[in-house]
């Protein structure tokens, strides 16, 4: 194993000596998409540390507020924070519905102690404003990754493509009748784009599905967020009490009943008088 290390080296130089520009064009391609790959990833993970400290810091402030809108009424952001984000779309719809304002003024917190409770229909609403948060948060969170993505998916196939025209090289040597040393580096500048794509591909992809799983575990975390303050919200403005029906319904007044044929009937008025139809042959 250790000699094979040397032989290895030995083999890279010989192959860097005789490569052909086409390769090294193809080599260079590779070593910029794995800039722009790493640059990307590098990005969205230092991104996602902030983010996960913005995130303790609201939590933490809104589980010592006294209200539920407290931090809404006093307008404290936490920047870069998505819970802080879902937190203000929420109370953003539930205030709308109970004082029929978006943004706290001077007198919104004198109307907010006479309000009353809303309906758990517009609960529904303050609900899907959360899922739009969160939906929103996805996106930006997963931004730049999609590039990565495609990355990860071009190198392998620029590696093929560089080794086949290291072996056309080969072939096409041994037809013109050359020696073995130009046929030793068609196979050395085919093997070092295969090597290159490979070095690409595989820290690329860790480190894609590294930030992929800090995403999703984030986003599992805000779901959870989402639930405990529909909880909250629900137990202090929603009225889950049944609202009587002022009208019937149609199944309980019957159908009208439907005279037969070539039966006298009659129809009673509200006054008593009797009105009878009897049907009777024309001379």
């Amino acid at each position: 194993m250790p000699a094979a290390i040397p032989s290895f080296f030995d083999g890279l130089k010989f192959g860097q000596e005789h490569i052909t520009p086409v390769t090294w064009g193809i080599l260079a391609v590779l070593a910029l998409l794995s800039t722009i790959s790493w640059s990307a990833l590098l990005a969205r993970w230092l991104l996602l540390g902030r983010v996960e400290k913005a995130n303790r810091r609201f939590l933490r402030k809104f589980h010592e507020s006294a209200h539920p809108l407290a931090l809404y009424l006093t307008k404290e952001q936490t920047d870069l924070s998505p819970l802080h984000y879902l937190y203000h779309a929420a109370s953003k719809d539930l205030a709308f519905h109970l004082v029929g304002e978006e943004e706290p003024g001077r007198s919104f917190s004198t109307r907010l102690q006479g309000a009353g409770r809303i309906s758990p229909s517009q609960m529904s609403t303050v609900q899907n404003a959360m899922e739009r948060a969160v939906r929103s948060t996805a996106l930006k969170l997963e931004d730049r990754l999609g590039r990565v993505a495609t990355i990860i998916s071009i190198a392998p196939l620029l590696g093929i493509l560089g080794t086949l025209m290291g072996l056309l090289q080969v072939f096409s040597g041994r037809l013109a009748g050359g020696d073995a040393a130009l046929a030793a580096s068609g196979v050395c500048a085919a093997l070092l784009s295969s090597i290159a794509a490979i070095l690409v591909v595989i820290p690329s992809l860790a480190g894609y599905n590294a930030v992929v799983a800090r995403i999703r575990g984030m986003l599992v975390r805000m779901d959870d967020f989402a639930a405990e303050l529909s909880g909250i919200l629900d137990r202090h403005f929603v009225d889950h009490r049944k609202v009587e029906e002022s009208l019937p319904s149609l199944g309980t007044l019957g159908a009208p009943a439907m005279p037969v044929p070539g039966v006298s009937s009659g129809i009673t008025t509200s006054s008593g008088s009797r009105f009878a139809a009897a049907s009777a042959p024309r001379s």
